[in-house]
């Protein structure tokens, strides 16, 4: 029997080589919030085409890039940044990493130039589970956990972290980050 998993507000999930699900092949995943109820995430890794102003309707935020943060939600944006003491109601999941708090504040703090693009990231949609399907999930080997730190999911460059996490934890993770996408083509 496989032990239970050590999933916590703060992680990282990182997509097994082989799990070929659209939504989170190669992705990884910070966790903001693991409870009793749940698990909510978004994904660090994938990028729309499209900026903050897009999705806002305005010409304010033209640096500010959306990414995916998952298949749940499309029509909300969420937001995790270095901000928490300029933006109320923060939630700090790490030290110096927030998530979420009240964007009225953060349009302010946009359209004063107060943010630059290393402090925050702005995110379409989030990935859930509901109770234990994390867990289950995880038992079916689709998921590495690892742990997180705020330069990490805010200043590496979204095309190259799956990698970099995989390298990061050395040992068979280090071989896994170099796993082709076909696994034929080895």
């Amino acid at each position: 029997m496989k032990k239970r998993a050590q999933l916590y507000s703060g992680c990282l999930l990182i997509a097994r080589p082989y799990l070929h699900d659209q939504n989170f092949e190669r992705t990884v995943i910070f966790i903001c919030e693991h409870n009793a109820e749940g698990s909510f995430g978004l994904i660090l890794n994938q990028i729309t085409p499209f900026m903050l102003n897009d999705a806002l309707g305005t010409d304010f935020y033209s640096d500010m890039p959306l990414r995916i943060g998952g298949p749940v939600g499309r029509n909300s944006i969420h937001f995790l940044h270095r901000l928490g003491h300029q933006i109320s109601d923060s939630v700090e999941v790490l030290p110096n990493l927030f998530w979420s708090g009240n964007f009225e504040d953060v349009k302010v703090l946009l359209k004063i130039g107060s943010i630059k693009p290393q402090d925050m990231q702005f995110f379409v949609g989030y990935s859930g589970w509901s109770p234990d399907q994390l867990q289950q999930e995880y038992d079916k080997d689709a998921w590495v956990i690892a742990e997180a730190h705020a330069s990490l999911i805010l200043d590496t460059l979204p095309d190259a972290m799956w990698r970099e996490v995989l390298k990061e934890m050395g040992g068979e993770y280090k071989v896994m980050a170099n796993t082709p996408l076909d696994p034929r083509m080895n």
